[in-house]
């Protein structure tokens, strides 16, 4: 029998697992207040209140040596307030952003994915030449404080783990965003390239050293890379122009990623993803996820067209959790020739929403379960 981080590799990698990891998603705050209304006990774990009801053994209780890399700015933005208006917000986050949110969440929203929070930029940190000299002081690579400093002893403690342990990290498209903005790093791929690239090398050079600080200590089994750049239909900026300002860094990545021996480099981007797989092949990527179904991603055709050049994790429509019976029995079926095929692990194409019941979400989990051959 194998265990979590042989199951997971082996999956991933087209080998021959014993059982599918089962992976089904996860809920936002505003999901679990739902699910506690609609018969999910309050004082339980909802995940192993899951596994129990559908069968599973419990998640293994664990405690984990902890290994973690801040490749965040040292030092931070304060976290305010700005200005109170009848329903919203206007604040400044952790990186900087000045943003209008509901009144309904307030700024640590903004730190973690802990909702669905939709906001609006006012203003980003970097508009000028000189906020970027200002703004790249705050990426020091070397600073101690980026890793554990018994990094060579917690990876020793680490080497037998029967967990899988991911180190995720932000891509250069995600990063000069959150920099320059949204529109505004568009406008500069066209306007002023050499600085788009510019702060493009920068992240790939000041990357390349964190993983070089840990990778050689620490047997990661997947970096993952947060990217988020493309529409529902294509990808945010061309696919030359990924092929210019973003895989470089992808590439050098790789390197430092394969040459110690780290079996799956991975990239999290929502949108249609159809044309950045080409290039996330080539850069030496070999799995992605989520796969939202609802941005025209089709996991059969992903898997016609990229063979086993591409792993996949999620791809299940979280629409058709929704709506539960023929429609999820339905879309189950639809994904099983890929998940027949290896290298795939599914799951909800993204985080799990309100309007998924707990019912319905039991309903899903269960099949879910079958097919991975848990139950």
């Amino acid at each position: 029998m194998m265990n979590d981080r042989e199951r997971y590799i082996a999956t991933l990698l087209f080998g021959k697992p014993d059982k599918v990891p089962f992976s089904p998603g996860g809920p936002r705050e505003s999901t679990l207040r739902a699910w506690r209304k609609q018969g999910l006990p309050e004082a339980v774990d909802w995940e192993n209140y899951l596994r129990a009801q559908i069968g599973i053994e419990p998640l293994p209780k664990r405690e984990n040596p902890l290994v973690w890399v801040k490749h965040e700015m040292i030092p931070q933005f304060e976290e305010k307030v700005i200005e109170e208006k009848e329903r919203t917000l206007i604040v400044q986050d952790w990186k900087g952003n000045i943003c209008e949110i509901s009144n309904e969440y307030d700024v640590t929203y903004l730190r973690y994915p802990r909702d669905f929070v939709t906001r609006k930029w006012l203003k980003c940190p970097v508009e000028t030449r000189d906020d970027w000299e200002a703004m790249r002081m705050r990426y020091g690579p070397d600073d101690p404080r980026r890793i554990p400093e018994n990094i060579v002893e917690l990876g020793k403690q680490l080497d037998h783990r029967d967990y899988v342990m991911e180190l995720w990290l932000t891509g250069p498209f995600w990063q000069v965003r959150e920099w320059v903005g949204f529109e505004n790093l568009c406008m500069l791929c066209l306007d002023d390239p050499e600085f788009v690239m510019e702060m493009t090398v920068f992240w790939k050079e000041y990357i390349s050293r964190l993983l070089e600080r840990v990778l050689p200590y620490v047997k990661v089994d997947c970096v993952m890379v947060s990217e988020d750049m493309a529409y529902k239909h294509r990808s945010i900026i061309s696919p030359d122009m990924v092929r210019r300002f973003i895989q470089p860094g992808y590439s050098q990545w790789n390197e430092i990623i394969k040459s110690n021996t780290c079996p799956i480099y991975a990239v999290d981007s929502d949108g249609f993803v159809g044309e950045l797989i080409p290039i996330w092949i080539e850069s030496g990527i070999n799995m992605c996820w989520p796969i939202e179904v609802a941005a025209g991603n089709d996991i059969n055709e992903f898997r016609r067209t990229f063979g086993k050049k591409m792993a996949f994790l999620g791809g299940v429509d979280k629409r058709a959790i929704a709506k539960g019976g023929t429609v999820i029995r339905d879309e189950m079926r639809r994904v099983v020739p890929v998940l027949e095929t290896g290298g795939y692990i599914p799951g909800c194409d993204h985080g799990v929403p309100p309007d998924v019941t707990w019912n319905r979400f039991v309903e899903y989990s269960r099949i879910l379960a079958r097919m991975t051959g848990w139950i």
